[in-house]
C-alpha cells in the first residue's frame, strides 16, 4: 500500500489527509515532520520523527471531534557574528499535520509520549460491534 502526497496547486494548503474518504491532502509547512501511521487489532499508533525538539515545543490535539492535529517549532539556531555557516540542511520552523480519524478512533483516550526524538501519539480502538445472530426455528 503506498500512501501519495497530493499537493497538486498548494503545498502549504490545509486540507487534512485521511485514508478512509474524500480528504486525500497532507499539510506539511516550513519544516517537515514526517509521520509514520499504523493500525493494530487494539489502537492507531502515529510515530514522528521530531529530532532536536522538547516536548514542550511539540502540541498534540483533537479537532473537530475526529482530526489528529501535531504541531510545532524548530527554532532558528542562535548565531554568533563570527559563525560562518557552510551549509544549513535542517528544517526550521513551524510544522503542523493532520489526520482525519476513523470512527472506531476512542478520542477521549489519546495517549502521547515522546522519546529520543519520536513522538508516539496512540489512540485506542472502540471495540467492533459484531452482528447478533437469532435463530430462528423453523416449522412444519
Amino acid at each position: 500500500m503506498s500512501l501519495i502526497r497530493s499537493t497538486l496547486s498548494n503545498p502549504l494548503s490545509t486540507d487534512i489527509w485521511s485514508p478512509f474518504g474524500s480528504r486525500t491532502n497532507e499539510i506539511s509547512s516550513f519544516a517537515s515532520a514526517h509521520v509514520d501511521w499504523k493500525e493494530t487489532p487494539e489502537a492507531h499508533v502515529f510515530k514522528a520523527d521530531l529530532p532536536g525538539l522538547k516536548k514542550e515545543e511539540v502540541k498534540v490535539e483533537i479537532e473537530e471531534g475526529r482530526v489528529l492535529q501535531i504541531s510545532g517549532e524548530r527554532s532558528v539556531e542562535k548565531e554568533d557574528k563570527n559563525d560562518k555557516w557552510h551549509r544549513v540542511e535542517r528544517g526550521r520552523g513551524e510544522f503542523l499535520r493532520r489526520f482525519w480519524l476513523p470512527e472506531n478512533a476512542k478520542v477521549d483516550e489519546v495517549k502521547a509520549s515522546m522519546e529520543n526524538g519520536v513522538l508516539t501519539v496512540t489512540i485506542p480502538k472502540a471495540e467492533e460491534k459484531k452482528p447478533e445472530v437469532k435463530s430462528i426455528e423453523i416449522s412444519g
